[in-house]
C-alpha cells in the first residue's frame, strides 16, 4: 500500500513537471533585418584549404552566399581578416601573409565596408578596431561565419554573446578540419546561446514574409543563384504554370 502511494506521488510529480514545461512559454530569438549586422570573419583564401567538413566546391559557394546576404537585405557589413599581411605583428608590410586576403568576389561586393586586418588577435573581438566597427553599426544582432569554426567563429561568437549581442552562426559558411571538430564547436556555441542556423533559415528569418520587400521578387532570384535547390522549386512551378499541361496520372496526385 505504501509503495503504491509512493508511486502515485512520483507520477503526480512528473505529471506536474511535464504540464509546467508544456505551458511555460519559450522565448524565441528572431532576426530583424533592421537590427542585424553581417560579419565576414576570416573567410580567407589561405585558410580555405583547412576546411575538410564540406565539399570544396559547395563550401566556396557557401561563403560567397553568406557574404551576399548583406546585399540582399541591405545590411551593414564588417569584414575582418587574420594574419593577412606578412612580417612581424607590429610591422605591417604590403605583401600578403600566410592566411591571404578575402576572395575578390567578396571584396568586390563591399568596396566601402570596414575591413579590419588583425595583426595578431585570434579572437576578432580582442581587436579594438573590430569592436569599434561593430559598435558603430548600432545593431544588436550579429550574423557571422568564419574559418575555422572552432577558433575564429567560436571565439568571436562567444565574445559577442558575453558583450550582450544576439549571435547567429551560419553553420554552412563556417568550416573546419573535420565534422568531429565542427560538432564540438557548434555545441560549445549553442550552450552559450549562439543561434546555429543554415543559410536558408537566416534568409527566411530576415525576410519574414514573401509579400514583404525584399520578398518573392527579390529573394527568389537570389535563392536561384545561391540556394539553387529552392530556386529550382520556383522554376518548376513557373514552368508548370506557363505550360499548363498535365501528364496522365498527375491529376490524381493533385486530389
Amino acid at each position: 500500500m505504501k509503495l503504491n502511494l509512493a508511486l502515485l506521488s512520483i507520477m503526480a510529480g512528473l505529471s506536474s513537471t511535464i504540464h509546467a514545461q508544456m505551458t511555460t512559454p519559450v522565448p524565441i530569438d528572431r532576426l530583424d533585418k533592421n537590427d542585424s549586422l553581417l560579419v565576414i570573419l576570416d573567410l580567407q583564401v589561405g585558410l580555405y584549404d583547412l576546411v575538410r567538413d564540406f565539399d570544396p566546391t559547395v563550401y566556396r559557394n557557401n561563403i560567397i552566399a553568406h557574404s551576399a546576404i548583406g546585399k540582399l537585405f541591405d545590411l551593414p557589413v564588417v569584414m575582418t581578416t587574420s594574419a593577412q599581411q606578412d612580417g612581424h605583428w607590429f610591422l605591417i608590410r604590403h605583401t600578403q601573409g600566410p592566411n591571404g586576403p578575402l576572395p575578390k568576389e567578396i571584396l568586390e561586393m563591399y568596396p566601402h565596408a570596414p575591413l579590419i586586418m588583425r595583426q595578431g588577435e585570434v579572437d576578432a573581438w580582442d581587436n579594438s578596431d573590430f569592436q569599434a566597427a561593430v559598435r558603430a553599426a548600432n545593431k544588436s544582432q550579429i550574423i557571422l561565419a568564419g574559418i575555422v569554426t572552432d577558433v575564429c567563429t567560436t571565439f568571436a561568437a562567444l565574445s559577442l554573446r558575453a558583450s550582450g549581442y544576439s549571435v547567429w552562426a551560419n553553420v554552412e559558411a563556417s568550416g573546419t578540419t573535420s565534422a568531429l571538430v565542427a560538432g564540438a564547436a557548434n555545441r560549445r556555441m549553442q550552450q552559450a546561446g549562439v543561434n546555429l542556423a543554415s543559410l536558408f533559415s537566416i534568409v527566411c528569418d530576415l525576410m519574414r514574409d514573401w509579400r514583404d520587400t525584399p520578398g518573392s521578387a527579390q529573394v527568389l532570384p537570389w535563392l536561384d543563384q545561391y540556394f539553387p535547390v529552392y530556386g529550382f522549386v520556383a522554376r518548376g512551378h513557373g514552368t508548370a504554370v506557363e505550360n499548363g499541361t498535365l501528364v496522365p496520372g498527375e491529376e490524381q496526385l493533385l486530389g
